[in-house]
């Protein structure tokens, strides 16, 4: 199972905090949809972690699911789920 690092995500309106995530990536190698990598992770053939820039640490990406929504996806680190994906920047278009 490959351990595949997120370093850029798109969202329809980059200036919103709370927009949904379309797709990640890790340019130039690869750029998939949210729909893949929840997929990937629930068939445990990927796991999909973020690095802080500043301290180096690792949190994992993991799958939400709750009652009436759409999964989605979400950073953790020590048990704690954050928002790490969100502070990412935005993967060039192509």
């Amino acid at each position: 199972m490959p351990d595949v690092q997120v370093t850029c995500i798109t969202k329809p309106h980059p200036q919103s905090p709370h927009e949904h995530i379309t797709h990640l990536g890790n340019p130039p190698a690869w750029r998939w949809t949210r729909e893949q990598v929840i997929a990937s992770i629930e068939a445990k053939s990927n796991t999909f972690f973020v690095r802080d820039p500043i301290t180096g640490k690792r949190s994992d990406i993991g799958v939400v699911r709750e009652a009436g929504k759409a999964p989605y996806l979400r950073t953790y680190a020590d048990g704690v789920w954050n928002n790490n994906l969100l502070s990412l920047n935005q993967c060039p278009t192509r």
